[in-house]
């Protein structure tokens, strides 16, 4: 017990780090989010005729995005969510650069019904490593 008194500040650094790494880790899980990689993505939208939204910022999109992916930056998802109703009965793969901002998104979609919602782990940058193409 005295050791744990002695050395509370770095005991509670150990304590927090772990449940962000933990959080960071299985955060999406928790909070229903499913996670496909890059090769069940593709499956996704060449078998079952899934769409991809990607939820970067135009710039970001320009640079490169996804073929025929469906620019809807997260800032104007809640406002432009009706934009998405002819899609709620297909899959809809969500995308942006690392898959932070994807995965805020299919949450949001989430909570409005979509039930087919996919975050692809990694984001564009996974995309791009598993080299599959972008459009520009």
């Amino acid at each position: 017990m005295q050791f744990v008194s002695n050395n509370i500040l770095p005991i509670s650094i150990a304590v927090i780090s772990g449940i962000m790494l933990l959080w960071s880790l299985f955060g999406n899980r928790f909070r229903g989010i499913k996670e496909v990689d890059s090769v069940a993505a593709l499956q996704l939208i060449n078998h079952k005729n899934a769409v991809v939204l990607d939820v970067r910022e135009p710039g970001e999109y320009d640079a490169g995005h996804v073929l025929n992916a469906k620019l809807l930056p997260l800032g104007k998802l809640k406002e432009r969510m009706g934009e998405l109703e002819k899609y709620r009965e297909q899959p809809i793969v969500v995308v942006c650069r690392s898959g932070n901002r994807s995965g805020t998104a299919c949450f949001m979609l989430g909570k409005q019904g979509f039930s087919q919602v996919y975050n692809l782990a990694g984001g564009v940058q996974a995309w791009q490593k598993s080299s599959l193409p972008l459009e520009k």
